[in-house]
């Protein structure tokens, strides 16, 4: 069956403080709905916490790592789940049910299987 990554996108906040207990109470609601489906997921740090590497000439290239995230936006990724489900259809009701697609978004993407090409 097919999986998808429902890539969430809200407000660049540290979700782990008390002042954010019912929005999180919330994700744990959904991730009991939607315990048949998911695969995997979970909440990121802000993007302070990033670090962005970039490989300078390519392979093998010098690698360059600079603190922060690669681009400053309003909403920032924040979380991720990995749905597996039939179709785009059943991953899109279940990504509306996620509580950061209600005052953000939430990006709906196919996954690759590379199957036993990977590695």
């Amino acid at each position: 069956m097919p999986q998808y990554a429902a890539l969430i996108y809200n407000a660049d906040v540290d979700w782990s403080r008390p002042e954010y207990a019912d929005v999180t109470k919330e994700y744990g609601e959904f991730g009991q709905a939607a315990a048949a489906v998911l695969r995997g997921g979970a909440a990121l740090y802000q993007t302070g916490t990033a670090t962005t590497v970039r490989v300078q000439g390519g392979k093998g290239g010098d690698v360059v790592a600079t603190d922060g995230p690669y681009a400053e936006t309003k909403e920032a990724l924040t979380g991720f789940y990995l749905l597996e489900c039939a179709d785009l259809d059943e991953a899109v009701k279940w990504a509306a049910q996620i509580p950061g697609a209600w005052d953000g978004a939430v990006e709906v993407r196919p996954v690759i299987d590379f199957g036993s090409n990977a590695g």
